[in-house]
């Protein structure tokens, strides 16, 4: 489903993606970790091209997303991105965010889209609270209304963002449920996360990151139990302490 070869990325002098290479296959939940700076959310954030690369190429579901020349608008439609602070439209209804962008981008027909965002709303346990306001609710219920909105577009593959990094400790376990909800229902998926019990529990394979690398990349069992690069054995060593 997504395809990174040889990706590179720069900011000045500064080299944040270094020569990248790796796969997701459909159905997989890939978990992306290491150190803050490492360049996870860099990484995350080209595959749907809000970061545009320097070089190399990605492929999504058999598309060049940096191809000269290709529709962004229609290429992010396919690809569901849940940021870390949410991103909610503040002046719409938890019911309007979900339903502005399959109207607008998609021509699904408004009935169509209110009734496949409920059935969204219901599965995120939000249903009660379509009338609301994003002022109106809590970190958690805004972020579980972000994932929802990206999946009323249908998308084959979902992309997070530090979901959690935001939210009070007592509102990540209500997240972290819908995205087991949805990797149990097969979802395409690339989180980039510091939930470690998430990535050991969901996850099929974890990709650990620094310095602009993919230094390790590992089924949970074997990453947690026998990381193999010393970079990877410290930043666990530093979580487990914390």
């Amino acid at each position: 489903m997504i395809v990174l070869d040889k990706v590179n990325k720069w900011y000045g002098d500064y080299h944040a993606l270094v020569d990248v290479s790796e796969r997701v296959h459909k159905n997989e939940v890939v978990v992306v970790c290491g150190p803050s700076g490492s360049g996870k959310s860099t990484l995350i954030r080209t595959i749907n091209r809000l970061e545009e690369i320097d070089g190399g190429r990605i492929e999504v579901d058999g598309r060049d997303i940096h191809a000269k020349g290709a529709d962004v608008n229609l290429l992010r439609a396919g690809i569901g991105f849940v940021f870390q602070h949410f991103n909610l439209f503040p002046h719409l209804s938890v019911l309007e965010n979900c339903t502005l962008a399959p109207v607008q981008l998609k021509r699904a027909t408004l009935p169509d889209a209110r009734a496949h965002a409920m059935a969204l709303l219901e599965q995120v346990g939000l249903a009660h609270k379509r009338d609301a306001y994003p002022n109106e609710l809590s970190g958690g219920q805004q972020q579980r209304v972000a994932i929802a909105r990206a999946l009323a577009m249908r998308p084959p593959i979902m992309l997070f963002d530090e979901p959690t990094s935001a939210l009070d400790p007592e509102m990540v376990g209500e997240v972290l449920q819908v995205m087991r909800s949805l990797a149990q229902q097969g979802m395409t998926m690339v989180c980039v996360t510091h939930e470690m019990g998430f990535a050991r529990e969901v996850s099929d394979r974890v990709w650990f990151m620094s310095e602009g690398k993919i230094l390790e990349q590992a089924s949970p069992q074997e990453f947690f139990n026998h990381p193999q690069h010393p970079r990877a054995r410290q930043f666990l060593a530093d979580r487990s302490r914390n």
